[in-house]
């Protein structure tokens, strides 16, 4: 079993490269066009050039944004306080 884990996760790779070429705006591929990437990925899938290469340099990727508790968003607060408002008024 364990002799088929490295292409098990050549597999896993080239997939997930795949799906997530496929599933790219083009306006976030950089570099090529987006259907030569994906031709990259399926022709050089079993070596791993063509996955690595869409992961490393395919795509425009973004910082992730720092997640916000719902006590410290300023939007949550405010919907708490029209949910407030709205209730008084149709108790009343």
């Amino acid at each position: 079993m364990l002799r088929y884990l490295p292409f098990l996760l050549v597999l896993a790779l080239w997939i997930y490269a795949f799906i997530d070429c496929l599933n790219t705006p083009e306006a976030e591929v950089k570099g090529l066009p987006k259907v030569v990437w994906i031709i990259i990925v399926l022709l050089f899938g079993e070596v791993l050039v063509g996955p690595v290469a869409w992961l490393i340099a395919g795509k425009v990727r973004r910082a992730p944004t720092r997640w916000t508790a719902p006590d410290d968003n300023p939007a949550f607060l405010a919907s708490l306080e029209d949910r407030k408002r709205r209730e008084r008024g149709e108790e009343a």
